[in-house]
């Protein structure tokens, strides 16, 4: 199989031909089909984020499943699946509890198996990690089960890639993790593909006004196209824009969701969030980034900061969920495609991703 492979982090990535392993119980072999360019990718690629290698990049993708190991009743041969980037050990107290996104006992964060091996060998027989286990830059892998979540086939493959990480993170952030309630205010700073999942996420909740803040001009117009009530071009004093942001939101928003992972982008945030109101932080910094604020002014008013990771997922129950969202027209979940690349394209689509260019690019196999 043919593979978007990074050495190690800071480096570029090359197209590789690498040999995938047979899959064995629980797992499932799964042909991919379409898989995101994440700006979490572009973390490892750039250096923020160590991670080992060499490494198969790409954690937000669907595809067809082409076979299944002993003891797997789900999915099945043939089923279009989205990959979970963080599969449930389905045993531990967070899973039991129904907090599949807090698991203790997923190899994801290893970028291995269960058993700890990896899927995927160099012909010299050098090991390749696959990215949260799941290394879906690549025209096939094997994943555990509990990592392939069944939806309709008429779900278009893209779209399906992008409930796997984008619309779940973005989504979920504000119907599971914040539940924004009917008629709230919110805003959205940064509206890249997460964000604007936010912002449709919001329009589901029924919030009153939902305010998208950005420094690119076509990011702005999708966000109102999607449904935003109001747009604010962010500027280089964040006074300046938080001003504007209390101004139109009649003092401040009850919730304001930062979904680009900067500190500078954090502290706004919270600066902006009015008495009673909630932060949500969303976006992923660099490692061992840290933001302030005014403790005083923060407690007196009874603010609050919530830390959203991957929108409170439970992939077998949520990652549907947002399928029939889709299928009835209330989350436009195919706008958030800007371009469609191949795999020799994904150092292109790096580029474009630094300069704040397009949307979600999305490599279709």
């Amino acid at each position: 199989m043919r593979a978007v492979v990074l050495e190690r982090p800071g480096s570029p990535t090359r197209v590789e031909d690498l040999e995938l392993r047979d899959h064995g119980p629980g797992e499932v072999v799964v042909r991919i089909a379409a898989s995101g360019v994440c700006h979490s990718d572009l973390h490892i690629r750039d250096g923020d984020w160590e991670r080992p290698g060499p490494i198969i990049l790409g954690h937000e993708g669907a595809g067809w499943v082409e076979a299944v190991g002993p003891g797997v009743e789900t999915p099945r041969i043939g089923d279009l699946v989205a990959l979970t980037w963080y599969y449930p050990c389905l045993r531990c107290r967070h899973c039991q509890d129904g907090r599949q996104w807090l698991c203790t006992g997923s190899g994801s964060l290893r970028h291995r198996a269960a058993d700890d091996s990896t899927v995927a060998r160099r012909p010299d027989g050098t090991e390749v990690v696959s990215y949260l286990a799941i290394g879906t830059m690549a025209e096939r892998t094997v994943v555990p089960a509990s990592a392939a979540v069944t939806l309709p086939s008429s779900v278009p493959a893209e779209v399906a890639a992008l409930i796997g990480c984008c619309v779940s993170t973005g989504v979920g952030a504000v119907l599971k993790t914040a539940a924004v309630p009917e008629g709230a205010s919110v805003a959205v700073l940064g509206v890249g593909g997460v964000g604007l999942s936010i912002v449709m996420g919001a329009i589901v909740a029924g919030a009153s006004r939902i305010v998208a803040v950005d420094r690119v001009a076509a990011r702005l117009d999708m966000a109102r196209d999607l449904g935003a009530t109001d747009t604010i071009m962010a500027g280089d004093d964040p006074a300046a824009t938080n001003e504007a942001i209390r101004r139109t939101t009649h003092g401040g928003p009850d919730f304001a969701f930062e979904a680009i992972g900067l500190a500078s982008t954090v502290e706004q945030a919270i600066d902006v969030t009015p008495p009673g109101g909630t932060a949500v932080l969303v976006g992923l910094t660099a490692f061992d980034k840290r933001a302030s604020f005014d403790v005083f002014r923060f407690v007196d008013g009874s603010r609050r900061i919530i830390g959203s990771n991957y929108g409170s997922a439970v992939a077998a129950v949520d990652f549907p969920r947002y399928a029939d969202l889709f299928m009835a027209g209330r989350l436009p979940i195919g706008r958030l495609v800007s371009h469609r690349i191949g795999l020799d394209e994904v150092e292109a689509a790096f580029d474009d991703m630094r300069r704040g260019v397009g949307l979600r690019q999305v490599i279709v196999f």
